[in-house]
C-alpha cells in the first residue's frame, strides 16, 4: 500500500480479531525498522518498544482490566470490561516507552535545552507511534492507540521486566479488522493549513 494511501486509511479499529494477514515475523520486522529509523531529538534514540503476542498480549489486557476494576464503579464496569475484551481479542499489542535515563543525560549535557527534552521526547514518541500505526495499516492490520498509563505502569513493568527507567506512554492493540470504523469527519482544511509566500 502506498504511504499516503495507508495514512488515509489509518483509523482507530476497536473490533479486531486474533488472526493476522501477515506473519508475526513480518509484524516484528515492521516495528523494529520503524523504531530504528524514527526521528528523535539529538538522535537520542530514546524510544523503547515491547511487542506482545499470545499469552503476553492477553496478560497485558488482564492487568489493565483488573487495574480498571479497582477504580471504575461496579455499575459502570460492564462497558469498560467490554472495551478491554475488544483489545484482548486482537492479535497482539505494541507497548511504547521512552527511556528517561537518556532524557536525563541529555538534560545534563545540554543544560540550555533542559526543559525541552521531555517535550521533544514526546514528539519523537508520537512520530514513532504514527509510523508504526501506518506500517500496520499497510499490511492489512487494524489498530488503535490506548493510554492506560500510569494506572498500569508498575504492573506492566513487573510482568514484562521493563526497566524502571522506561516510562510507559501508550499501548497499541492490533489485529485483523472485523468492522469498519464510522466515517471520519474533517474540519475545513483551509482553517488548518495555509501557504504563505
Amino acid at each position: 500500500m502506498e504511504f499516503f494511501e495507508a495514512c488515509r486509511h489509518r483509523r482507530s479499529y476497536y473490533e479486531i480479531g486474533a488472526d493476522s494477514p501477515v506473519s508475526d515475523e513480518r509484524i516484528a520486522e515492521i516495528i523494529k525498522e520503524t523504531v530504528k529509523y524514527a526521528p528523535s531529538a539529538f538522535n537520542s534514540q530514546s524510544a523503547r518498544v515491547l511487542l506482545l503476542f499470545g499469552k503476553r498480549h492477553s496478560m497485558l489486557w488482564e492487568i489493565t482490566r483488573e487495574a480498571l476494576r479497582a477504580v471504575v464503579p461496579a455499575e459502570r464496569f460492564a462497558d469498560t470490561d467490554a472495551k478491554i475484551s475488544s483489545f484482548a481479542a486482537g492479535h497482539g499489542t505494541v507497548l511504547f516507552f521512552e527511556d528517561q535515563d537518556v532524557i536525563a543525560d541529555l538534560q545534563k549535557k545540554f543544560a540550555l535545552y533542559k526543559d525541552n527534552f521531555p517535550i521533544w521526547s514526546n514528539q519523537s514518541a508520537g512520530m514513532l507511534q504514527f509510523a508504526v500505526w501506518v506500517g500496520l495499516e499497510s499490511e492489512g492490520l487494524g489498530a488503535s492507540l490506548q493510554h492506560y498509563n500510569p494506572l498500569i505502569d508498575s504492573a506492566v513493568a513487573e510482568a514484562f521486566d521493563a526497566p524502571a527507567n522506561w516510562k510507559l506512554l501508550a499501548q497499541m492493540p492490533f489485529g485483523r479488522p472485523l468492522a469498519q470504523p464510522q466515517p471520519k469527519t474533517f474540519l475545513p482544511i483551509e482553517d488548518r493549513f495555509k501557504i504563505l509566500s
